[in-house]
Parts: C-alpha cells; structure tokens; sequence
C-alpha cells in the first residue's frame, strides 16, 4: 500500500505490515491497527488495575497514593460533565467522556513513545465524529421527539442551511482533530529525516512535548468538550448547571 516518505526514508503515512486477502480483496494490517491495539490493551490493563484497586481499598480508611490519583480523575470527569451537560444527564455521559478522553490523550501522545498517532488517521477520527453525529440525534429523538427533526425546517426556508450544518457536524470535529494531530505527525517526520544525527536527541524532545503532549492533550479537550455540548442542546430540559 501507498505511503509518504520524506529525506532519510522517514514515513509520515500509514504504513502496511501485514496483508491478506478476504473474499479476494487485500486487506491490510496497517500502523494504526497496531497503535489502535497497543492503546486498547493499554486502558484495558489500567481498567482492570482500577477495579482490582478499588475492590481491594478497605472502606474505613482514607485512600492514599494511587486510589487518591484515581479518584481525582474520576472527580474531575464527573465535574467536567455535570458542568456541561446538567446535573440530570451529565452522569449519564461520564464513562463515555473519560474513555473517549483517555482514547484520545493516549492517541495523540502515541508520537512519544515511538507510534504513529491512530488520530493522524482519518478513518479513526471519522468514526469518533460519526459516534458523536449519532449521540446527538439519539438524544434528540428520545427527549424532544419529533421537533428533533421539525426544528430543521423552522423556518423553512433556512431548512438546507440548517441541514448542511447538521451534516457538517461530524466532519468539523473530525477535520479538526486529525488535521491538528497530522501536521504535527508531518513535521516530526521532517525534523527526523532533515536534521543530522547529533541534534536528534534534543530538538524531537522539545517538539515531541509541544505537539505530542500539549497540543495532544488541547485537542483531547476540544473534542471532548464540543461532544458534550452538542448532545447537551439536544435536552429538553432546562436546568440549571453547577
């Protein structure tokens, strides 16, 4: 399969390992199948420490180094969608919200320990934007009904503007977020093919923490955040939030 390489041989693309056919068609095991897997096992492993930690903290006693970093990751996702999506529906949402924001923190870091960031990949931004596109109009059938889909045609004549954004909405967040986190996957892969040897070892940290960590970890946030208030506009409740 076709991939992008840059001087020193560097690829920037998605690069294929394994290939094999299915019903005659090629079908290929590529770098962000790999990095996808390794990112899975990853939260798998944590989820399963968590649970084994927490099953194991004895109730009468104050939590203390790790129970303690757990609880204030889950504090903090409770808060981050109570806040926006309402006291009545933001607990709903928060294991959604804390997978899809550790999902995304560990793909966008994924340059740092040495993989092709799944995010860099459109497929796998798309899918994440199509998750949400789904979420929103689940939740707008289920709590306005069918002013979900009327509300579209009031007034009527903005109906195709109104319909287009709707549209739109899956492919602005994914748009976002995979070309946010490729450009930084292009200008790695530059840096590591253009500058000599010696300089290898500083200049990549630097920018491995701008773009892997920082940047990353920004991204994380907008995406989480722009999900949680486009299903939280679908709520026919109003109410007040924290």
């Amino acid at each position: 399969m076709g991939t992008e390489r840059f001087a020193g041989n560097v690829s920037i693309g998605v690069d294929g390992f394994l290939r094999y056919e299915v019903f005659g068609q090629e079908v290929w095991i590529t770098t962000t199948h790999i990095g996808m897997g390794l990112i899975t096992a990853t939260l798998l492993i944590i989820a399963v420490t968590v649970n084994r930690t927490v099953r194991r903290a004895a109730p009468d006693q104050s939590p203390s180094g790790f129970l303690n970093v757990i609880e204030m990751m889950v504090e903090a996702i409770d808060r981050l969608t109570l806040t926006n999506m309402g006291k009545q529906h933001g607990h709903k949402f928060s294991n959604y919200i804390g997978t899809l924001f550790l999902f995304l923190m560990l793909s966008n870091m994924a340059g740092v320990f040495g993989l092709r960031s799944p995010t860099a990949d459109y497929g796998v931004t798309l899918a994440l934007g199509l998750i949400t596109f789904f979420l929103i109009h689940y939740n707008g059938l289920k709590y306005q009904k069918a002013r979900h889909v009327t509300n579209l045609f009031r007034p009527i004549f903005l109906a195709p503007i109104q319909i287009i954004g709707e549209i739109a909405t899956p492919l602005s967040l994914s748009l976002r977020l995979f070309g946010n986190v490729l450009s930084g996957t292009v200008l790695l892969g530059l840096v590591y093919g253009l500058l000599p040897r010696v300089l290898l070892v500083i200049v990549p940290a630097f920018l491995h923490a701008y773009l892997d960590v920082f940047s990353g970890a920004v991204q994380t946030y907008v995406f989480c955040m722009l999900t949680m208030v486009f299903i939280a506009q679908t709520f026919d409740v109003k109410e007040e939030t924290l």
